[in-house]
């Protein structure tokens, strides 16, 4: 279900989060072995059958929403084993060594939406082209997830799994004892359009703000979903590092150390166990919410706050992470990985993985599907998820992505503005410090 592996820590933790959300629609997880060690579909003698490998990194909610189970049900023959590596921020090194090597490799390999333009440009002869697969559909897929995967020759060497469409979550309660409107769409209107639009309502919540909560959590939070509704962010069409004068970043950093200077933002570090406190004590009234966050948020502040929490649609669309499934050119079982992955990335069986694991669909295809559009979220005021999410990720930009998007994003949150909001750095200063670690790393 995620997202960007270097802007919100390990997968394995905010799935785990998600996986707990308990929504009627959706079911509790499935250990997946505590040591990150391989895991299979479901036992059983593999003798005389043919075992197809899938390589990922943390719990992709495959095998915990059944779905391992009901293929080798439906293709007896067939034996799935699931090699986890966790933490996720081993995988992607181990896969470039493999790939380098030609061996070592299962025959489905996840790719992290983070590194999916590094392994197009770079990789794409090592993997099947899936876009020739048998039952593949192109207009399945949201057309900016299709174009992530796809290298410039047209050959596209992943099939979108989940996405990470943007909404804001919000404290009605808070909302209410503010002074502000506290029905979602009242909400959403606050701020329709316009990112500033949203620190005003921010500064309007501050007059009146009860208890001591803050408006945000942090200002990470706020640049990542700001910036993620960019078309041409750390790199421009050409391939072009952007991300020390381009527009979508300079916008997204100005917005976020506003939110800082004016003291909107409660200066936390996301996913941190600072952060999952302050969810426990209440002390923030909203939070830039991509799919995967409703977990995060319902785990930790747990159930004292059930039905107090709601879910708004965000001032833009923005998709904020999202991972693939390629099979290798190496691939021992090649012919029955296509299948396989093919199989799992379907509308009906992304449904599927949504209503169990919350791992929102990249095939708009499933939008339709009952266990989409009519998703609600009881902790959340019964937020119609479905609907807000699937209109998010459907205008969503096609977003332009280079080889060092994570480690971009990253610096500029937790060197930057970290800085900025915890160490008492100007935003100059701050701006100054992720600049000079980006530049090392890409010069690396």
């Amino acid at each position: 279900m995620r997202r960007n592996t270097g802007s919100h820590r390990s997968r394995a933790v905010v799935l785990a989060a998600v996986a707990a959300l308990g929504v009627g629609l959706l079911s509790g997880c499935a250990d997946d072995g505590d040591d990150g060690s391989a895991g299979s579909s479901g036992g059983g003698d593999s003798k005389g059958k043919t075992v197809v490998t899938v390589g990922t990194y943390g719990v992709m909610g495959f095998k915990q929403a059944g779905l391992y189970d009901e293929y080798t049900k439906l293709h007896p023959d067939i034996k799935i084993e699931e090699n986890v590596i966790d933490p996720a921020s081993n995988y992607y090194p181990q896969l470039l060594t493999h790939l380098g090597s030609g061996s070592g490799l299962a025959d489905i390999q996840a790719v992290e939406v983070g590194n999916i333009n590094e392994v197009t440009t770079t990789q794409a002869d090592k993997f099947v082209d899936l876009s020739k697969a048998d039952g593949v559909k192109k207009e399945n897929f949201l057309d900016w997830k299709w174009a992530q995967a796809t290298a410039k020759d047209g050959k596209t060497i992943g099939l979108g799994t989940d996405v990470g469409p943007m909404a804001i979550c919000y404290r009605k309660d808070l909302f209410q004892q503010a002074g502000l409107p506290a029905d979602r769409d009242a909400v959403s209107e606050l701020w329709a359009g316009d990112w500033q639009k949203y620190l005003e309502a921010g500064k309007d919540y501050a007059k009146k703000a009860p208890g001591g909560a803050a408006f945000l959590d942090s200002a990470g939070g706020l640049f990542n979903a700001a910036v993620s509704g960019g078309s041409e962010v750390y790199y421009d069409k050409s391939g072009k590092p952007i991300y020390k004068d381009g527009p979508a970043v300079k916008k997204a950093w100005k917005l976020a150390t506003d939110a800082s200077a004016a003291k909107l933002s409660a200066g936390l570090q996301e996913f941190t166990k600072p952060w999952q406190q302050a969810l426990a004590n209440g002390k923030f009234a909203t939070a830039s919410c991509p799919a995967w966050m409703l977990g995060q948020i319902k785990e930790y502040a747990g159930d004292k706050y059930k039905g107090k929490w709601d879910v708004a649609a965000a001032p833009k669309p923005a998709n904020w992470g999202g991972s693939f499934l390629s099979v290798p050119q190496a691939a021992k079982n090649k012919d029955e990985a296509v299948k396989l992955a093919t199989w799992l990335t379907a509308p009906e069986q992304q449904a599927k993985l949504f209503e169990k694991q919350a791992s929102f669909p990249s095939a708009q295809a499933a939008y339709s599907l009952p266990q989409v559009a009519d998703a609600k979220l009881p902790y959340f005021n019964n937020a119609p998820i479905g609907k807000i999410f699937s209109q998010a990720a459907k205008d969503s930009p096609t977003q332009v992505l280079g080889p060092k998007d994570a480690v971009i994003k990253q610096n500029f949150t937790d060197v930057g503005l970290l800085q900025v909001e915890q160490q008492g750095k100007s935003a100059d200063e701050g701006w100054k410090a992720a600049i000079k670690t980006n530049d090392n790393a890409l010069d690396q």
